[in-house]
C-alpha cells in the first residue's frame, strides 16, 4: 500500500540516488512556479494569440486570418498612438535614469551607514501604497483647484490658477515616480560593488569628475543601468492607469486602445493583435538595449 500523498514526494527523495535526489528536490521547489508560469502567462499568451488570428466569419463562425494586424496599419489613428506610446516610453526611461542615477550614487557612494539606509527607506516608502492612491495624489496636486496651482498665484507666477494636468510632460512626471523605484534597486546594487580606490587612485592622476563618470563608472554600472532601463521601459510601457488618470481621455497611450477593444467593443480579436504588437515592441526594445550594452538577458534579470 502506498503511504499518503504528502508524505510521498518526500520517500522518492530519500531513495533516489544523491544526484537524482538533487533533481528531484530542484523539480519540487520549480513545480509550483512553473505552474503558476504555465497557466497563468503561458496558456492565456497562447490562446491570445490565436485569437489575434481570428476574423469572424457570421455568427458563432471564425477564420484564420491576418484583418487584425492589417487594421492597425491601415488606420492612421492606431499606429501613431503606438509610435507616440514607444516615444515617450522612452523618453520616461532616459528621464528614470537621469533621476535614480544620483539618487543610487548618494545612496552607495555618499552617505555611510544609517544615513544610506534611511535613503534607500525613504525611497521605498510611496512604493507601499498602491499605484492607484500615489496617481490621484498627484491629481491633487496639479488640479486647477489643487495644492500646487494655489502656491503658484500666492508665490505671484500666474495670476490665477492653472490646469496643470492633462498635459504630456504631466504623464512623463507620473510615469517617472511610479517607476523610479525599479531603476535605483539595480542602480545600486551595480554602484555598490564599484572600488571606491578606483574613483580616489583617478582623481589623484588629475582625471576630472566628468572624466571618472564616463570611464570608471558608468561603464561598471552598465548591468544595472541595462536592467534598469529594460524593467522601466515594460512599465511604462504596459502602464494604463497613470496615463490616463493624469493625461486624460487625450492622453493616446496605446493600451487605451487594447482596453476598448475587449471592454468596450468586446473586439477580442482585434484586442489581442494589439496586445500582441504591443508584447513585439517591448522584446523589441529589450534586444535592442541587450545588443547595445553587451549585456546577457539572464545576467540584466539577476540585477533587476
Amino acid at each position: 500500500m502506498l503511504p499518503p500523498m504528502p508524505v510521498l514526494p518526500l520517500v522518492l527523495v530519500r531513495m533516489a540516488e544523491p544526484s537524482t535526489q538533487r533533481r528531484l528536490v530542484l523539480v519540487l521547489l520549480l513545480a509550483p512556479a512553473l505552474l503558476w508560469l504555465l497557466a497563468l502567462i503561458i496558456l492565456p499568451h497562447l490562446d491570445l494569440a490565436l485569437l489575434s488570428f481570428r476574423e469572424r466569419a457570421g455568427e458563432g463562425e471564425h477564420k484564420a486570418s491576418l484583418v487584425q494586424y492589417g487594421t492597425f496599419f491601415s488606420e492612421p489613428l492606431y499606429w501613431q498612438v503606438f509610435v507616440r506610446t514607444a516615444v515617450m516610453s522612452a523618453a520616461a526611461t532616459a528621464l528614470t535614469l537621469l533621476v535614480a542615477f544620483p539618487i543610487a550614487w548618494v545612496i552607495t557612494k555618499v552617505a555611510r551607514g544609517r544615513a544610506s539606509s534611511t535613503l534607500f527607506i525613504l525611497c521605498l516608502i510611496p512604493f507601499w501604497v498602491s499605484e492607484t492612491v500615489r496617481s490621484l495624489g498627484w491629481l491633487i496636486l496639479l488640479r486647477e483647484s489643487g495644492v500646487l496651482p494655489a502656491m503658484m498665484v500666492k508665490l505671484g507666477i500666474t495670476a490665477m490658477p492653472v490646469e496643470l494636468l492633462y498635459h504630456d510632460a504631466t504623464i512623463l512626471v507620473g510615469l517617472v515616480y511610479t517607476s523610479l523605484l525599479f531603476m535605483v534597486v539595480p542602480l545600486v546594487s551595480s554602484l555598490e560593488s564599484l572600488d571606491d580606490t578606483l574613483v580616489e587612485a583617478a582623481y589623484d592622476l588629475g582625471a576630472s569628475g566628468a572624466s571618472i563618470l564616463r570611464h570608471i563608472v558608468i561603464p561598471h554600472a552598465v548591468p544595472g543601468i541595462t536592467a534598469g532601463c529594460i524593467v522601466v521601459f515594460m512599465l511604462t510601457l504596459g502602464n494604463y492607469l497613470t496615463p490616463n488618470l493624469l493625461g486624460g481621455k487625450n492622453s493616446q497611450w496605446f493600451t487605451e486602445l487594447i482596453y476598448t477593444q475587449f471592454i468596450v467593443r468586446f473586439n477580442w480579436e482585434q484586442g489581442a493583435a494589439f496586445g500582441f504588437l504591443l508584447l513585439g515592441l517591448s522584446t523589441a526594445m529589450i534586444a535592442l538595449g541587450l545588443r547595445l550594452s553587451g549585456q546577457r538577458f539572464v545576467d540584466v534579470m539577476r540585477r533587476a
